[in-house]
């Protein structure tokens, strides 16, 4: 028995005795876990931009601890919290024919200033073109390597997102590398080793997932797999680049390989801008 599934089953046990930890059908029944909120405060951030606010998920992986009862409740929280943008992290589906009731169920929540994302490894293995329709059509904007620009009060703030960050001989060139450095840039990739391993210097803040929190802990203090090859050290929360630019990695919001959760609740990320 590997090293993985031995401790995975002893969380189980754990499982049984502390009731913060959420299974499957608790996942179904409840949405997501908790919401997670920081305040983030930089120079660039323009004055009529503090106080705004964004919603970020990831890894939603439709349908796996996350059922449809469990995307009602999601959409209802996402809803509830009224951000001003709704920014996305990749890894949807489970499944093409999940991808249209999901992107629908993700048009529904309408911040004011819309919803953009980036795309996972799943999302390129199998039903690229199906998201970029659904997407599409529900007013869901996708960047691939690419930049958009939100307007507020004659100020802006830029989202770049970078196509498949697991492919650096294609995708080796950040997106940000075009902006000004006055430009107060949030950096969108599905994994938080891109942010390592090439050069994002003209971004502020990147936003990332993929690890799930390590999905399976140690009371929250180690994980045996993060799918990061950096180990613990982008597993989840706010991390710091070599060149000390944040991290913020969501432990995501649905489950693979096992249908479990140790430690590593499901969470919303809310993000409240601060101007300096």
């Amino acid at each position: 028995m590997s090293s993985y599934f031995r401790f995975s089953a002893i969380c189980t046990v754990l499982l049984v005795l502390f009731s913060s930890c959420s299974s499957t059908q608790q996942l179904s029944r409840r949405g997501v876990a908790r919401i997670k909120e920081y305040t983030f405060s930089h120079a660039d951030i323009p004055a009529s931009f503090d106080g705004f606010r964004i919603a970020f998920i990831s890894d939603i992986h439709y349908k796996s601890a996350l059922q449809e009862p469990g995307l009602k409740k999601l959409i209802g929280q996402l809803q509830t919290l009224h951000a001003d943008l709704l920014l996305m992290g990749g890894d949807y589906k489970e499944g093409v024919e999940n991808i249209a009731p999901l992107f629908q169920a993700l048009g529904e929540v309408k911040p004011k200033y819309g919803i953009i994302g980036v795309l996972g490894n799943n999302d390129y293995e199998v039903g690229y073109e199906q998201i970029l329709r659904e997407a599409k059509i529900n007013d869901i904007w996708m960047l691939e390597n690419n930049c958009d620009t939100i307007c507020k009060d004659n100020d802006r703030i830029i989202i770049a997102g970078v196509r498949n960050p697991f492919d650096l001989r294609k995708n080796s060139v950040s997106p940000d590398r075009m902006l000004r450095d006055s430009d107060f840039v949030v950096l969108l990739s599905h994994t938080p080793d891109y942010a390592q391993d090439v050069d994002i210097s003209k971004s502020d803040l990147v936003l990332a997932g993929h690890t799930h929190g390590g999905q399976v802990t140690l009371f929250g203090l180690y994980a045996p797999k993060t799918a990061s090859h950096y180990g613990q050290q982008f597993r989840s929360g706010l991390r710091y680049t070599k060149q000390k630019i944040p991290v913020i990695i969501t432990n995501g919001i649905g489950t693979s390989r096992k249908p479990i959760r140790m430690f590593a609740p499901s969470e919303i990320v809310l993000i409240t801008l601060r101007s300096l």
